[in-house]
């Protein structure tokens, strides 16, 4: 079954508690935080005291995206505001197994993202020991940008690579997804949608979140 992670990115921030709520009323499979620092990208958004003030609002998984530098500054905070998944960037961190090794020791499940420059080989190294990998199909920092195909040919090498190796890590993409670019992801092996405006913009987010869930590899 394809997860569908809702990026509150595209939330409507003066009610951000009502919306992370809604998400699981919706039908939504974990809460998708982008988190930004204005340095590795060209924005800032929040940090740990919205994630902890948010965290009652739903049971959902949170999954935190830290688009941040030297992230492993700020991994136990994130941990303890309630995150359960904290993804870091391949190209923020000169640390890049320290940092999945402290993740896991704070109890939390250890992400790993790259960017669409990014060549597939700089997240190669550290498969067998994350959790997550999320493949950017847009460059970070802004929602609403349309999807580079370029992230597929890792999504296809990163499925590849898992199944050769046994691992149940979560597959997941992030940026530009909507119902044609969801197919395509899942078509080259994701089990994680993670998409902002598509969903928080649709009419009906449950029924725009099955049709994507009826995708099929």
């Amino acid at each position: 079954m394809i997860k569908i992670a809702p990026s509150i990115l595209s939330a409507d921030f003066s009610r951000l508690g009502e919306e992370v709520g809604r998400l699981e009323t919706e039908g939504a499979d974990w809460v998708h935080v982008d988190v930004m620092d204005g340095v590795f990208v060209p924005n800032i958004t929040i940090g740990p005291a919205v994630v902890k003030a948010i965290r009652p609002c739903t049971s959902l998984p949170f999954d935190v995206h830290l688009m941040i530098t030297s992230p492993e500054r700020y991994i136990e905070q994130f941990a303890d505001a309630g995150a359960d998944y904290i993804t870091v960037h391949v190209e923020a961190t000169e640390d890049v197994k320290g940092a999945i090794d402290r993740i896991h020791s704070l109890g939390k499940k250890a992400g790993l993202s790259l960017n669409p420059e990014t060549p597939f080989t700089a997240v190669e190294p550290y498969l067998e020991h994350i959790d997550l990998l999320l493949v950017m199909t847009v460059r970070p920092g802004f929602g609403g940008q349309s999807f580079m195909p370029v992230g597929l040919p890792k999504i296809a090498a990163a499925r590849e690579r898992f199944d050769a190796i046994g691992s149940s890590a979560e597959l997941a993409v992030d940026g530009g997804i909507n119902r044609d670019t969801g197919r395509e992801c899942i078509d080259a092996g994701v089990s994680v949608l993670a998409a902002g405006s598509a969903l928080f913009k649709s009419p009906d987010m449950r029924a725009e979140m099955e049709l994507w869930r009826a995708y099929k590899r």
